[in-house]
């Protein structure tokens, strides 16, 4: 196996396992039983096979056509930055619209924080 055969091996590896990791987060969103867990599902296995699918075409853009793409990069770099904090977002307004938390659920740690009276000073 030449160098060039490898590396597309290797990037072909990377974008199958993004495209697993995308099939999983597909599958949690829809199987899981409320707002929080689905978003769980939503930001953080899809943003692992966003990066390995990006990853993995960047690698064989590199390897195979000698080009540096930065767009992926930036699309890399953009999806972490956006999808966590989208995801926390969400979960945050649905927390404070009231929204309920699934029978399966053990514990609610925001429940005593947030639902506080304010002490007067």
């Amino acid at each position: 196996m030449n160098g060039n055969a490898s590396s597309e091996f290797i990037a072909a590896i990377l974008i199958l396992t993004g495209t697993i990791f995308s099939f999983l987060s597909a599958i949690g969103i829809i199987r899981l039983p409320d707002v929080y867990t689905r978003s769980h599902a939503a930001s953080k296995s899809s943003t692992l096979g966003v990066l390995f699918t990006l990853f993995g075409a960047f690698l064989f853009f590199l390897f195979a056509d000698d080009f540096f793409s930065i767009r992926l990069l930036l699309g890399i770099f953009f999806v972490f930055l956006t999808a966590p904090i989208s995801a926390h977002v969400i979960c945050r307004a649905a927390y404070r619209s009231s929204v309920k938390l699934s029978k399966e659920s053990v514990q609610d740690d925001l429940k005593d924080v947030l639902r506080k009276e304010p002490e007067d000073a």
